[in-house]
């Protein structure tokens, strides 16, 4: 089952979609679903998402 984020006004803006399956997320382009999809496996997903939601990356571009 594909989800978008929360922050996702639903206005066509630039957004993705993403999918979790046994063994890591699946992630498209909400504007193209049969388009290219990206495979990370669990723990590189889980790294990413602790790395934006930590405050160790605030301020760096």
């Amino acid at each position: 089952m594909w989800f978008t984020s929360s922050y996702s006004n639903g206005s066509g803006g630039e957004c993705v979609e993403c999918s979790q399956t046994a063994t890591g997320t699946l992630i498209r382009d909400s504007k193209r679903p049969e388009g290219p999809v990206l495979t990370v496996r669990g723990a590189a997903w889980t790294a990413f998402i602790e790395g934006v939601t930590s405050s160790r990356y605030e301020g760096r571009t």
